[in-house]
């Protein structure tokens, strides 16, 4: 994958699957210690330790589609070769999270991505899940939590055409507020 919004993308998605009602998405900086930090926490079925163990090789998945799973292994690897850390925790019935570190000015880290956009297609494409999305960098942090914005909006879907293209706009202006301008 060449952004980390994929790679946020497609382990969200694994925490959609596992019928996840409530992800929490964080992606935040600190350009004083070089250190980008992702994590992505569900309070899906979660995993036995087996599992967790079995999910870091590609030849793993739970899918009935396909019999390999590169999702956390390529996340994994990424982290790694940033010069980072990867660290997944899960128990049955308790949720999964998987937090991935990275230097920041390292030359192998990928770009951040469309961050926006893809926080935007996972909470408009689910919108019986609570997101709750937290970018920070340094100083500055913006958190967008869709329990608060349905508690605003009473029955109108996440996915309405005129909420989505809110939710798009927030999204943006977090993104341009904490990490704007910043070589991130």
């Amino acid at each position: 994958m060449r952004e980390i919004s994929e790679h946020i993308l497609d382990i969200a998605q694994n925490s959609v699957v596992a019928d996840a009602s409530e992800i929490t998405l964080s992606v935040l900086a600190d350009t004083a210690k070089d250190l980008l930090t992702v994590t992505i926490l569900d309070n899906g079925k979660g995993m036995d330790a087996a599992m967790v163990e079995s999910v870091l090789s590609p030849f793993t998945t739970s899918r009935t589609t396909r019999k390999v799973g590169l999702g956390i292994p390529m996340f994994r690897e990424t982290a790694l070769t940033a010069n980072g850390s990867f660290d997944i925790t899960s128990a049955p019935g308790k949720g999964t999270g998987v937090t991935a570190t990275m230097e920041i000015s390292n030359i192998d880290r990928p770009p951040l991505g469309a961050l926006a956009d893809t926080m935007h297609i996972l909470i408009t494409s689910n919108p019986d899940i609570d997101f709750i999305i937290r970018m920070a960098c340094d100083a500055r942090e913006e958190v967008l939590d869709t329990r608060e914005v349905r508690t605003v909006l009473g029955s109108v879907a996440l996915n309405n055409p005129e909420v989505s293209a809110w939710i798009r706009e927030a999204l943006t202006e977090m993104n341009d507020k904490v990490f704007g301008g910043e070589n991130i």
